[in-house]
């Protein structure tokens, strides 16, 4: 088929959904399936590659790419509304320039960029498909970007019944997504789950993580924001006395609108920031690590799923949780076998939960080797591109 995915976020962006878009349009593109990837300039999680006024186009892997304009920002609730609207514009003024594909897929978030998708498979008559990575308007509500009694979050309420009643197939990366689709009226039959798949892969020559040598490693990589409280969680691992006696080290490798807030809250030098790391040094510190940490803390409904998650696990990193009762991540990890999850209301039991891990080597290593398995019996593309499909002949 000839498919055409709008995804604000796509390569070189090293970390969040565009790694996901681009590990789907390169598996699609191999099943013999014509892909073309509308994006925008590189910009996540900083703007490190300069700013472009005008449309472009470029390919990479062999995927067509169209990249527009955005006006970028997102320190402030502000420039991140101004970043979301300058791309919903771009969006909406290259879409009659575009082609028409077989079928539409919208990855969500940009939210906004759901309108010209909207007025675009309206007005030619194209089969739709969401893939939800985070549910908007939920999570700006829960975070605090958007007023919930404000006009913005009465238009996004509409926007999005609109989008899920327009949508010809929803995908959504885990149940409780379904679940919320459903509760908002969304029949079931119109929804599949797909997780996302893990855009890094374990070695099989890896020293097992119970016999790494050196003081305790924990790292926590990707998304540096408001709802991972991170504060809170680096001052209970600093304050953990058995952590401190053993020179544990947590290592937060990215960025974030929280990164300065959080820095201000180190007061050792076992935690360290090093900022977003490269694939090379990333995979030298992920060698010589203990644990992968997953952090969340928000009230109300679950909007997203960590994509870190997907990682460890492919790594073989045992994984350290702080989370919701309830959460999808934390179900993934007790269902897999692949770490320990404390309750996100007493970030003291992370700490306990890193004492708990590096306690036990052998356990150590066995959820290591869980999480690896259950990686590449859930985690891969191509499971994910064997559901796409599945929905796709649906459409056909």
């Amino acid at each position: 088929m000839k498919i055409q995915l709008w995804s604000c976020n796509y390569e070189p962006e090293p970390m969040g959904i565009a790694p996901l878009s681009a590990i789907w349009a390169k598996t699609m593109a191999r099943r013999g399936h014509e892909v073309e990837v509308v994006a925008a300039h590189p910009h996540y999680p900083e703007p490190q590659w300069g700013a472009r006024v005008l449309p472009y186009r470029e390919v990479r892997d062999g995927i067509p790419v169209t990249r527009l304009p955005l006006i970028i920002g997102r320190k402030l609730k502000s420039q991140r509304l101004i970043q979301e609207v300058s791309f919903m514009t771009s969006q909406a003024l290259a879409s009659p320039f575009l082609g028409k594909p077989d079928v539409l897929i919208s990855v969500t978030p940009s939210f906004p960029a759901l309108l010209p998708g909207l007025i675009d498979v309206r007005m030619r008559k194209i089969p739709w498909m969401l893939w939800i990575q985070d549910i908007l308007p939920d999570g700006a509500a829960t975070t605090g970007y958007v007023d919930k009694s404000g006009p913005i979050y009465r238009l996004s309420r509409r926007l999005e019944t609109a989008s899920y009643n327009a949508a010809s197939h929803i995908v959504v990366l885990s149940e409780s997504f379904r679940e919320n689709l459903m509760s908002k009226g969304v029949p079931r039959e119109k929804v599949s789950l797909a997780y996302n798949p893990a855009t890094m892969t374990d070695d099989p020559d890896a020293t097992p993580r119970g016999e790494i040598p050196g003081p305790p490693r924990v790292i926590c990589m990707g998304n540096i924001g408001k709802s991972q409280n991170l504060v809170e969680i680096v001052r209970a691992f600093e304050a953990d006395p058995q952590l401190a006696s053993k020179g544990a080290i947590l290592t937060l490798a990215g960025a974030g609108v929280a990164e300065e807030e959080v820095r201000s809250a180190i007061t050792t030098d076992r935690v360290l920031m090093p900022g977003v790391l490269g694939p090379e040094p990333l995979g030298e510190e992920i060698e010589r690590t203990h644990l992968g940490a997953v952090t969340q803390a928000y009230s109300g409904g679950e909007f997203n799923v960590p994509s870190k998650l997907m990682n460890y696990l492919a790594v073989g990193l045992p994984v350290v949780a702080s989370l919701r009762p309830g959460s999808e991540a934390g179900r993934i990890i007790n269902e897999s076998g692949a770490g320990w999850v404390s309750d996100s209301v007493d970030p003291s039991g992370f700490a306990a939960s890193i004492v708990e891990a590096i306690s036990d080597p052998e356990q150590l290593t066995a959820r290591s080797r869980a999480g690896v398995s259950f990686a590449r019996d859930n985690l891969t593309a191509e499971v994910l591109a064997d559901r796409f499909e599945a929905a796709l002949d649906d459409l056909a």
